[in-house]
C-alpha cells in the first residue's frame, strides 16, 4: 500500500526532492561547507558517521517534512544506518511522510566524446533487492554531459535507460540524471541533443512504465516541457548544478512544471556550529524558498 501512496504523492503533490546523497568523493567537501574540517575525523567510517550526523540533524528537524518535501535521495551508507531507532528509509516515510530514494551509481567513467557515462554496477540487482526490502521507492543515478557531442549524449542516455529498465523490473522508480555541465561551452546545443534523446527513449517505454528525469536547469525557459508532458515521465526534477540557491531558485521558477532536487543548494548556510534554533530557521528558510520555486 505504501508504494501506491508514495507514487500518488510524487505524481500530484506540490513540493521538491531533497538530495542528501553525497557519496565518497563529495562527502569531505559537503562536511567542510557544513563547518566540519577534515581534521575532525580520520578514515571513511568516521567521515560517514559525521555526514550521517549532519543528515540526521536535517531530516529530524521539524522543518523537514512531507508538507513541502516530496522525497529524499539517500546514499547507500545512509540507507544502512538508523535514524531515531528506525532504518533511514523507514524513518523518512513513517515519521516524515517523505518518499525515500537511493543513489545507486558507482561514480563516473573517464571522459569520452565530451561525456562521462556511469561506471559498471555489477551488484545492482542485489542492491535494488535490499533497497526494496527496507522501503525505498526509487533510485537515482548520475552521468555528465560536457559538450554538444551527439555520440557522447547518446552513450549517456542509452546507458541511463538501459539501467533504468533494470530498476523498473525490480519494482522501483528510477530517476535518470544526465547532468549537463553548467560550464559547457555549448550548453544550449547539448540540451537540444539531450532533449531529443530523452524523448526518443520515453517514446519507447511500455505504457505502464514511468521514469523520473533529473536535469540541469536549461538555458531556454520551459525547454523540457515536452518531457514534463510526456506519459513516460512521472516527474521532471532539476539539479542545482553549482548555482547558488538564489540563482537556482530564480532559474527554476521560470521553468513551469519542473521541481527542485537540490543538494548543495539545500544545505547552503547550514553549519554544525549553529544552535538548534538557528539551524531550524536556516533550514526552514531554505526549504520554503525551494518549495516556492518548485510551485510554478
Amino acid at each position: 500500500m505504501s508504494f501506491e501512496q508514495q507514487l500518488r504523492k510524487v505524481r500530484i503533490q506540490q513540493g521538491f526532492i531533497a538530495a542528501l546523497d553525497q557519496s565518497g568523493g563529495s562527502t569531505p567537501k559537503a562536511l567542510k561547507l557544513y563547518g566540519v574540517q577534515e581534521t575532525a575525523y580520520s578514515g571513511d567510517e568516521a567521515m560517514y558517521t559525521k555526514v550521517h550526523e549532519m543528515r540526521t540533524r536535517i531530516v529530524t528537524d521539524p522543518a523537514f517534512n512531507g508538507d513541502r518535501i516530496l522525497g529524499a535521495i539517500l546514499f547507500e551508507n545512509t540507507m544502512d544506518r538508523m535514524i531515531k531507532g528506525l532504518g533511514a528509509a523507514e524513518y523518512l516515510w513513517r515519521e516524515k511522510r517523505v518518499v525515500p530514494f537511493l543513489k545507486v551509481d558507482k561514480g563516473l567513467a573517464s571522459d569520452a566524446n565530451g561525456a562521462q557515462v556511469m561506471k559498471p554496477m555489477p551488484d545492482l540487482d542485489a542492491l535494488l533487492a535490499r533497497a526494496k526490502k527496507v522501503g525505498v521507492f526509487g533510485t537515482k543515478m548520475r552521468s555528465v554531459i560536457k559538450d554538444a557531442n551527439a555520440a557522447g549524449v547518446k552513450a549517456v542516455v542509452d546507458q541511463q535507460f538501459e539501467v533504468g529498465k533494470q530498476i523498473l523490473a525490480a519494482g522501483l522508480v528510477p530517476i535518470i540524471e544526465p547532468e549537463v555541465d553548467i560550464h559547457s561551452t555549448d550548453k544550449k546545443g547539448a540540451e537540444k541533443l539531450l532533449r531529443d534523446a530523452l524523448l526518443a527513449h520515453l517514446d519507447k517505454l511500455p505504457r505502464e512504465s514511468q521514469v523520473m528525469l533529473k536535469l540541469t536547469i536549461p538555458d531556454v525557459d520551459d525547454f523540457y516541457k515536452p518531457c514534463i508532458d510526456h506519459r513516460g515521465a512521472l516527474r521532471v526534477v532539476a539539479l542545482s548544478g553549482g548555482y547558488t540557491r538564489e540563482d537556482a531558485n530564480t532559474k527554476l521558477a521560470r521553468n513551469h512544471g519542473m521541481i527542485a532536487s537540490f543538494s548543495r543548494a539545500l544545505t547552503e548556510g547550514l553549519t554544525a556550529q549553529q544552535s538548534d534554533a538557528e539551524f531550524h530557521k536556516a533550514l526552514d528558510t531554505a526549504i520554503q524558498s525551494i518549495f516556492e520555486a518548485s510551485r510554478t
